[in-house]
């Protein structure tokens, strides 16, 4: 490594030890200093003569600020970031976020002085195949859509050993930071938003793409709180049969908003799994809290496929009831019982929004109330009702025989006796 490079990164390096709050600035400083008079000292002394040259991170070992632990598990973000520094064109300002697949950096395009998004791959997945076409395949798939309620795709590449895929920045927070910070939604806010996004898998159904990772992270709200969808990392054409015989089998999506079919690894995932996701992520909204929970993702995902859903309105009774039927229609397991489109589920959402009753929700729980009571008479009509006893072989009838028998018989005597005399 270079010397401009090692003073690249020992900034990076003191930047980072106290952002985590592992030593204070005023520290690091005196460590910075103490590493410039040992270079004086060497450039003073000769090659030969010269002490042996420390890294800053060495200083700070060994004044006893850092420990070795401490600056190894730092040591792969600094190699990460210092890289990303390397893409032509884009100036890397900040990291924005961090997941298993992606860091995401904001950054200045220098061409046009703006602000954007550079997602890139982490290194540990550069030698992987699966990887990598999964990452072209998200920019790919972001290319071809262009929607105001979408994160839009700029630009996808490689610089070195750097995968890179830069988007649209959008300046704002997202959906779950949201709720993190000040709870449930409104219903009117949480519609609003949710109808935005109901618009984005729209146009991502028409145009061929199932998202298949609908979750309030990638909900991203401009500061004028427009909703825009991100990150189409699981994205996938449906008509990409290749590619879901190959995942058959495999639960993609993430477990607090995934739908049943993605969790069996079905084949033919398509639009309702959005719908279903979109579900969850409107139910999270209006309540601050997920539809199932578990210690695990194994026992969250159980509970998609087994567990009743407890309606939003029995947690929040400020619900409408009409916002209670879109979700429940939504987040049926049957996806078959779930709106056919997103369109579909548009006219519901716009309805309540207006104050009116979700009109296919409704129609839905209409049918289902008079399948019940269908089913209800069927059994009343297979139901055996007890038959009375004939009245010749009832006890009480052969008694009253007698008794009126007797009664008549009297009456004779008497007339007889009567006429005698």
């Amino acid at each position: 490594m270079n010397q401009s490079n090692e003073t690249g990164s020992d900034t990076l390096l003191g930047k980072l030890v106290v952002e985590r709050g592992l030593a204070t600035n005023e520290e690091i400083q005196s460590c910075v200093q103490m590493q410039r008079e040992v270079s004086l000292e060497s450039s003073v002394a000769g090659e030969d003569e010269a002490p042996n040259q420390r890294s800053l991170a060495q200083v700070m070992i060994d004044e006893g600020f850092v420990t070795q632990k401490q600056i190894d598990r730092i040591r792969p973000e600094i190699e990460e970031q210092s890289g990303k520094r390397q893409i032509p064109g884009y100036q890397i300002l900040e990291r924005l976020g961090a997941g298993a697949m992606a860091t995401v950096y904001k950054a200045r395009q220098l061409s046009l002085d703006r602000m954007v998004a550079v997602k890139v791959l982490p290194r540990k997945h550069t030698n992987n195949a699966d990887f990598v076409a999964r990452f072209y395949a998200e920019g790919k798939a972001a290319a071809k859509l262009n929607h105001p309620n979408i994160v839009g795709a700029l630009e996808i590449g490689k610089a070195g050993d750097t995968y890179y895929f830069v988007m649209e920045y959008v300046q704002g927070r997202s959906v779950f930071e949201d709720i993190q910070d000040k709870g449930p939604y409104s219903e009117a806010d949480a519609l609003k938003l949710t109808i935005d996004v109901a618009r984005a898998l729209d146009h991502a159904h028409n145009a061929g793409f199932v998202h298949r990772d609908v979750k309030p992270k990638n909900i991203m709200l401009t500061n004028d709180d427009i909703a825009k969808l991100a990150d189409m990392g699981l994205a996938r054409a449906v008509s990409d049969r290749e590619a879901a015989e190959a995942e058959a089998g495999k639960a993609f999506g993430t477990p607090y908003y995934i739908s049943p079919e993605q969790i069996k690894g079905e084949v033919d995932v398509d639009k309702r799994a959005d719908i279903y996701s979109l579900g969850c992520t409107l139910y999270h909204m209006v309540t601050g809290r997920v539809p199932y929970d578990g210690p695990n993702p194994s026992a969250v995902m159980r509970k998609h496929l087994n567990q009743e859903l407890t309606p939003v309105d029995h947690i929040n009774h400020d619900l409408t009831k009409g916002l209670a039927e879109i979700i429940e229609v939504c987040m049926a397991k049957n996806r078959k019982k779930r709106y056919a489109t997103a369109a579909d589920l548009l006219q519901d959402l716009e309805a309540v929004a207006r104050g009116e009753a979700p009109p296919l929700a409704r129609k839905m729980f209409d049918l289902s109330e008079l399948s019940a009571l269908d089913q209800s008479a069927g059994a009343m009509e297979i139901v055996a009702l007890p038959q009375p006893e004939p009245l010749v072989e009832s006890p009480l009838f052969w008694v009253a025989a007698i008794g009126w028998s007797a009664v008549v018989l009297l009456l004779v005597v008497l007339i007889v006796t009567l006429a005698q005399n």
